[in-house]
């Protein structure tokens, strides 16, 4: 194993071990249980919402189904070659699989580029199914679809966003997805298939604040992803998200992963990816091995 992955290993698992217990906690309160299907609330996306790694899918966070509350807790890890490191922690909690409430922790380190800066990003969303089911509903063409916002707070937008040009340090992006899922449609197998669209002026997902002097307008971004179940506990897939760019100082250029995920246990999932993110600041083409666990109920 690359020994600059063992860090990112060891803090995935002390921020496991701690949603564990949390989560534990919680569950013993007779409320709160999870019937829905294994892996039928995605993983946890990088801003908190439940989906893919970087998609916002339409689905509901925890295993709660119609008259059940269900919750889950995350921790990602990304680390490009260009010494920029990024962790993430949240938690996502689904009510009747309808109503999600999600919060996410972001601290990015910017490495040679800024010695010693960093950009810390709180996020806080919610998310409400407006029409279909994406598993269940397999006698109707319509999908699932979910809308939803996430506001999102940059505490040291004073540093290097404001240098590089951007206007704000904190802004709300609103989202419509739609997800649909498909039953033994390829060789007996389901697929997945994800849509969605996202207003947004968030430079870099909002670690270099919002708007700059290209636009401070919102500008509807597009999401996708789609994945293979070949089996019940294990999905192939692959996600693309376009972002806007804002910033004179460099071009930001859109983001997609190629991601294996695995729920060994009903409570806890393990998805790996190969990212690619493009520019970053002033370093080109981008890319990481992509890290991410969560525990769920």
């Amino acid at each position: 194993m690359n020994p600059m992955f063992l860090p990112a290993l060891c803090c995935l698992a002390r921020s496991v071990w701690r949603a564990g217990l949390w989560l534990g906690l919680v569950a013993c309160t007779s409320a709160w249980a999870g019937d829905r299907l294994l892996a039928t609330s995605g993983v946890s996306q990088v801003e908190g919402a439940a989906g893919g790694g970087l998609a916002t899918w339409a689905v509901i966070g925890g295993h709660g189904s119609s008259d059940q509350v269900g919750a889950s807790a995350y921790a990602t890890h990304i680390r490009t070659q260009g010494k920029f490191n990024l962790g993430i922690q949240g938690v996502a909690v689904g009510v009747n699989d309808r109503v999600e409430v999600s919060m996410a922790r972001w601290s990015f380190k910017f490495g040679d580029t800024v010695p010693g800066e960093s950009a810390r990003m709180n996020v806080l969303g919610a998310k409400v199914r407006v029409l279909g089911d994406a598993v269940y509903d397999q006698d109707v063409w319509w999908p699932q679809v979910s809308v939803g916002f996430q506001h999102k707070h940059n505490e040291d937008f004073k540093t290097v966003p404001t240098l590089l040009g951007a206007t704000r340090g904190s802004d709300t992006d609103w989202y419509v997805a739609a997800t649909k899922v498909w039953l033994g449609a390829a060789w007996g197998r389901n697929v997945l298939g994800n849509v969605a669209l996202r207003a947004t002026r968030a430079n870099q997902f909002g670690l270099l604040g919002f708007g700059g002097d290209l636009g401070n307008r919102h500008q509807l971004m597009p999401e996708a992803s789609l994945a293979v179940l070949l089996r019940d506990d294990f999905a192939l897939g692959a996600e693309w998200r376009a972002k806007p760019n804002r910033l004179s100082a460099f071009k930001e250029e859109n983001a997609w992963d190629i991601f294996a995920a695995w729920f060994p246990h009903r409570n806890l999932s393990l998805t790996v990816a190969w990212l690619e993110l493009g520019n970053i600041a002033d370093k080109p083409a981008q890319r990481s091995v992509y890290l991410s666990a969560q525990a769920g109920f």
